[in-house]
């Protein structure tokens, strides 16, 4: 698995307001897009495309278009879907397919509840979203589902990481293509698998139900 950290200070910088707990959810959520599209910038570097001509008003020139099929992307609902506008802003003929997954709290054990994929994916180029890697559980069941389906390679965007989830996910995806791209990677998880210093819930501070 590749793990890319974004080291640009306009990053630092918005992951500073969204960690602060009196920034307001509206403030939140455009945040957390401008964000994702900044990280996206990253994640779609190695996007398959295929080279096309083209006539500009001057003469004749090569350049490339994305190639068939098109990438697929995949919020886990429902924090993930927060992340959904920033990244079809740069990549707008994207496909978009859902899974909703939840973690128990007792057991930090992830279950699926719904899923709106193509059921074949043989070919594809998949982005998960998901604001937070903390144990691992959630993206990991995530990911194992797109490559049961016959995706090729799996590419991850979060906004922060715990070193914890981060290994667990280099585990549980051995021998996979695997990218994960990652806002921050923060210092550790607390006893209730929340990532230190971390952000709160994003769910919740997106949707204003703290």
């Amino acid at each position: 698995m590749r793990v890319h950290v974004a080291d640009h200070p306009l990053i630092t910088h918005k992951l500073t307001v969204l960690r602060d707990k009196n920034t307001a959810s509206a403030t939140f959520r455009a945040l957390t897009e401008e964000l994702v599209t900044l990280l996206a910038y990253e994640a779609t570097r190695n996007v398959r495309v295929n080279e096309v001509t083209i006539e500009t008003p001057v003469a004749t020139t090569t350049g490339v278009a994305l190639s068939e099929p098109r990438p697929l992307v995949v919020p886990i609902l429902r924090a993930g879907l927060g992340m959904l506008e920033g990244m079809v802003k740069l990549v707008p003929t994207a496909e978009v397919g859902f899974l909703g997954m939840v973690r128990n709290e007792e057991t930090l054990e992830p279950s699926t509840y719904a899923e709106r994929l193509p059921d074949d994916l043989s070919d594809r180029q998949c982005f998960v979203l998901d604001p937070m890697l903390a144990t691992g559980g959630s993206l990991g069941a995530a990911i194992d589902f797109l490559f049961k389906r016959g995706a090729i390679d799996v590419t991850a965007i979060c906004l922060l990481a715990a070193p914890e989830g981060v290994a667990a996910l280099e585990k549980r995806t051995a021998g996979r293509d695997v990218t994960l791209v990652l806002g921050a990677l923060d210092e550790k998880l607390n006893e209730l698998g929340y990532i230190i210093p971390g952000l709160g819930d994003a769910g919740d501070r997106l949707y204003g139900t703290v």
